[in-house]
């Protein structure tokens, strides 16, 4: 079949990530890294709305409690979306002034993963932490430059990591119960192909879905790291992909204008945009944070 790709909310963000489908609303968030901006849509209504945050917001999760949890720029919070009030849980690299929180994603048993990244786009200064429900936070990996794409198999025993910096997505074994990685191993590699992976997700069939920043596509790779398909998109930077919709059937992929010049953003008339694209599968629901 054809894929069909359409800009659903033309929003123009400057640096557009992490989109977070969630069942219960029928609704789908996303922020604006740089431009400070938590987006809410609703499809069925196709109303917009967008919330505006003290500092750069990099990920989120949603809270079986209500409310978010936040990745800001500078650490982990509680943020209200009623009342926009913060609650802060973690600053851990407040000692590390070039890094920045990044990707952040819950896995299967309620706990908030979280990676930082180094904000020159040069140093492997950045680390992987897991907040579990009781708020005690744990690092996981170090040396890492760009934390990005963080995915759990379907049976929860391997997890896949990107490092954007080094244009590589590793995988691991993964212990559910204890919310361990181990045996990290190459997954997919695209060092020197002008392109590198950033935000990702999985299908109901086990396949790894992984917007390409400064590749104009979203592909789809096998468990063993086999490039299964691509799909073309009508701008170069797309950052990450969320499954939604009713049925779980829509992979929304958020974009990015970043840095392009006049002369490309006059080319690429969506970018930063909110798109949607039909790719004949469907997803898995998203968990909640649990604390």
């Amino acid at each position: 079949m054809a894929d069909e790709v359409e800009c659903v909310v033309d929003c123009a963000n400057k640096l557009g990530e992490v989109p977070l489908w969630d069942v219960s609303e029928q609704a789908l968030y996303w922020v604006d890294i740089e431009g400070q901006f938590l987006h809410r849509l609703t499809p069925a209504t196709g109303k917009v709305e967008r919330w505006s945050m003290p500092e750069r917001i990099s990920s989120f999760a949603l809270r079986e409690n209500g409310g978010l949890v936040v990745a800001f720029a500078s650490g982990i919070a509680f943020y209200d979306l009623q009342t926009q009030a913060i609650k802060w849980i973690a600053r851990p690299e407040a000692h590390l002034p070039g890094n920045r929180f990044n990707e952040g994603k819950v896995d299967r048993k309620g706990r908030f993963w979280v990676g930082s990244m180094d904000d020159s786009l040069v140093h492997h200064t950045a680390n992987l932490y897991r907040l579990d429900p009781d708020l005690t936070l744990h690092r996981m990996l170090g040396e890492i430059g760009i934390s990005n794409c963080f995915v759990w198999s379907r049976e929860n025993d391997r997890f896949w990591f990107a490092d954007t910096l080094d244009k590589q997505v590793f995988t691991f074994d993964y212990d559910h119960e204890n919310g361990t990685i181990a045996n990290r191993r190459l997954f997919a590699d695209t060092t020197g192909l002008g392109y590198g992976p950033d935000g990702g997700t999985i299908d109901e069939e086990g396949y790894i879905w992984i917007a390409m920043w400064d590749g104009w596509k979203v592909s789809r790779f096998a468990s063993d790291g086999r490039l299964d398909r691509e799909v073309r998109l009508p701008v170069e930077k797309p950052t990450s992909c969320m499954f939604g919709g009713p049925d779980l059937s829509t992979l929304y992929v958020t974009t990015a204008f970043w840095d392009l010049t006049p002369e490309e953003r006059k080319r690429q008339p969506l970018a930063g945009g909110l798109f949607a694209l039909d790719v004949g599968v469907r997803g898995l629901p998203e968990p909640r944070f649990a604390g």
